[in-house]
């Protein structure tokens, strides 16, 4: 089937001029066309069939030769102009300068049903800025980026999606761990999909140039587009698309935190305009609770990126996207005051969360000092994030502390790590917990029903896509399947899939890939 292209973003910015495809400082420009590396042996191994209905896409193209060669690189679109989008970013705290799409090629925009999604190639080859970079992608961080954006949507996240995982026939040079023992890996390519892929970083980059006529242009274009409702081209209007950036942001954010996810890279460039979940790399699910942890290995030294820091790290981006938009409106206060509602909100959206988690609907008095105290004996031993606020809902009125405890206790690593004084303090806990459940007015099938639907059954946890990278590296994908078809519905019972709704297993707590990764892709 012929793919019909409606590019805007090509038509309407600033093109870098250069044509070559060379590393290079690109300046007064959003994007430099570039073309796919051609792969030497392109073969598809997983599609996502409801992306593909996103797009107008049937099985059969899905399963042609022509699907093949477009979604590797081999075969460009019919009258397109692939590109790459120029963007800077902080990274880790730190300005770095220009950055963009090192291996990032956009296919171009496709409008199915009204809606317009962008196509990107992750993988697909160099670009003016991958810096000393291939352009490429390996294997194992290409099913982790493919599962888990299908996964992430499921679990009700905003996210980008992905379409396809390809093997690209090369192999590519990755030193997975630095630690200076590199090898070759299995390439691939993965087609990413999202209304677009604009980050904070796209706006920093011409805010660092000062370049206002770019800014001016890239921020009235993206208002047009994607927030209609704004009028651009004026000082309130930018300021009320900042405010909605914000609370999408947010937004995001708190959904990780309810799900117990943590992206572990959280710079600027990998923040979506859209408050999209974007760029999967060295990302994880909390296993024993642990606001401190950081599923990457860069960060394990300053924890920038851990669980529980990622909303202040929002509004530290936010802050960095305020200077880059504030050269468009000359005036601080309106940022600072929205800003400054980004830490109250989160305030009333962090306890309006936890409400759900637990499954509290009306005013308790005691509310805020119920979640903190949760929190206090979450810490007390390891106890899994995923299953514990699962099995709470199994909790009913009528349970007396000791009953309860034992409904979440398969939550916990070690039993027998319940000693006394822990013991104690968590009845204590459920006492109040199950004091407070008197007040809701729902029954306890209802309320169950209720939590089942903010507390999911399965996540994407890093030792089950471990398991799916192990199987792929032999060429069998048959996990890649069934990760898919499971993660499709989170929140159901699925008995047929029980073997997932565990722990994390003793062999996957320090193996690398399934307790903290790195960048390398």
């Amino acid at each position: 089937m012929p793919i019909q292209l409606n590019d805007t973003f090509t038509k309407e910015l600033p093109a870098d001029s250069n044509l070559n495809n060379s590393t290079r400082q690109v300046t007064k420009a959003c994007f430099s066309f570039v073309t796919p590396k051609i792969p030497k042996k392109p073969q598809v191994i997983h599609t996502a069939e409801e992306t593909a209905k996103l797009l107008g896409f049937d099985k059969t193209f899905l399963q042609s030769e022509a699907f093949k060669n477009i979604f590797s690189g081999a075969q460009t679109i019919e009258n397109s102009q692939p590109f790459a989008m120029c963007y800077g970013g902080h990274q880790f705290g730190n300005w770095a300068g220009q950055l963009g799409d090192g291996r990032a090629i956009n296919l171009g925009e496709i409008t199915h049903n009204g809606e317009r999604q962008m196509l990107q190639l992750k993988g697909a080859g160099p670009t003016p800025y991958s810096r000393s970079a291939d352009g490429l992608a390996v294997l194992r961080s290409s099913v982790r980026e493919h599962l888990c954006s299908e996964a992430m949507f499921h679990l009700c996240v905003p996210t980008t999606r992905s379409l396809s995982l390809m093997l690209s026939g090369d192999e590519v040079w990755r030193d997975m761990l630095y630690d200076g023992n590199a090898a070759f890996e299995k390439g691939a390519i993965v087609c990413r999909v999202a209304p677009s892929f604009i980050r904070f970083g796209n706006f920093q980059i011409f805010a660092a140039r000062n370049d206002v006529k770019t800014l001016t242009e890239l921020t009235d274009y993206t208002i047009d587009h994607f927030f209609p409702e704004i009028k651009s081209g004026t000082k309130e209007g930018y300021i009320q698309f900042f405010k909605a950036v914000s609370e999408r942001t947010l937004d995001m954010i708190m959904h990780w935190q309810r799900v117990g996810f943590v992206h572990g890279v959280m710079n600027t460039d990998n923040m979506s305009i859209l408050g999209l979940t974007i760029d999967y790399g060295p990302y994880g699910w909390l296993e024993g609770f642990d606001p401190n942890w950081t599923p990457n290995t860069t960060d394990r030294s300053h924890q920038r990126y851990r669980f529980g820091h990622q909303p202040q790290i929002g509004l530290w981006n936010l802050y960095q996207l305020a200077n880059a938009l504030y050269l468009l409106v000359d005036d601080p206060k309106p940022f600072e005051s929205i800003l400054e509602n980004y830490k109250r909100q989160y305030i009333k959206d962090f306890r309006t969360m936890n409400k759900s988690k637990l499954g509290l609907k009306v005013e308790g008095p005691k509310d805020d000092q119920l979640i903190e105290s949760m929190y206090n004996v979450l810490l007390l031993t390891e106890i899994d994030f995923t299953l514990f606020f699962r099995e709470l809902s199994n909790i009913s009125k009528a349970d007396d502390s000791v009953t309860a405890l034992k409904k979440i206790a398969s939550a916990f690593y070690f039993p027998t790590a319940l000693i006394e004084t822990v013991k104690e303090q968590w009845e204590e806990w459920m006492i109040i917990y199950l004091k407070r459940l008197q007040l809701e007015p729902s029954d306890d099938v209802s309320r169950k029903a209720e939590m089942k639907k903010v507390n999911p059954k399965y996540v994407f946890r890093n030792y089950m896509a471990q398991l799916a990278i192990d199987k792929a590296e032999t060429g069998d994908y048959s996990l890649i399947e069934t990760f898919y078809k499971l993660l499709r519905n989170p929140y159901d019972e699925q008995p047929e899939h029980e073997e997932w709704y565990a722990k994390r297993p003793e062999w996957a707590r320090h193996k690398a890939g399934c307790s903290m990764l790195s960048c390398s892709s």
